[in-house]
């Protein structure tokens, strides 16, 4: 439980609170995405590499830990964190960041392996919406 020091000195449990301006709110939403299909890759991973369109070879059923650990850990650990700090502006450059990379890659993807397909361009979309709801804050475009 995250704690802080009272007037008094003494260690209390820091109350956890919900957004109130637009600001805090766009990067917590982001968040609450993230942690949402990091759960899915967690509890579900065959489910959501369905919706990604992906399938693991046979012969490789150890593929899906990297689902579960590398995809689910990484969204689950930054999105949980997002949801905790939102309105900390390293935290929300940092969940932007992962967005933005991940759509710098998926546009690096759709240029250079042919992968120039609805889906992608949806999901392109997507991560970029994640990553400006996380860094208009930021950067003072959303007051």
């Amino acid at each position: 439980m995250l704690r802080a020091e009272n007037h008094r000195g003494l260690r209390t449990p820091m109350p956890f609170s919900l957004p109130i301006h637009q600001a805090d709110w766009l990067p917590f939403l982001a968040a609450a995405f993230t942690v949402l299909i990091g759960l899915a890759a967690l509890f579900a991973p065959r489910l959501l590499l369905a919706v990604l369109r992906l399938d693991t070879a046979p012969a490789h059923p150890e593929a899906v830990a990297e689902v579960r650990g590398t995809l689910a850990g990484f969204w689950l650990g930054t999105g949980l964190v997002t949801l905790l700090f939102y309105d900390q502006p390293f935290v929300q450059m940092a969940l932007g960041a992962a967005w933005a990379f991940t759509g710098f890659g998926r546009l690096a993807s759709i240029l250079s392996d042919a992968g120039a397909t609805v889906p992608n361009w949806l999901l392109l979309a997507l991560n970029l919406l994640l990553a400006a709801m996380c860094l208009a804050p930021v950067f003072g475009y959303v007051s």
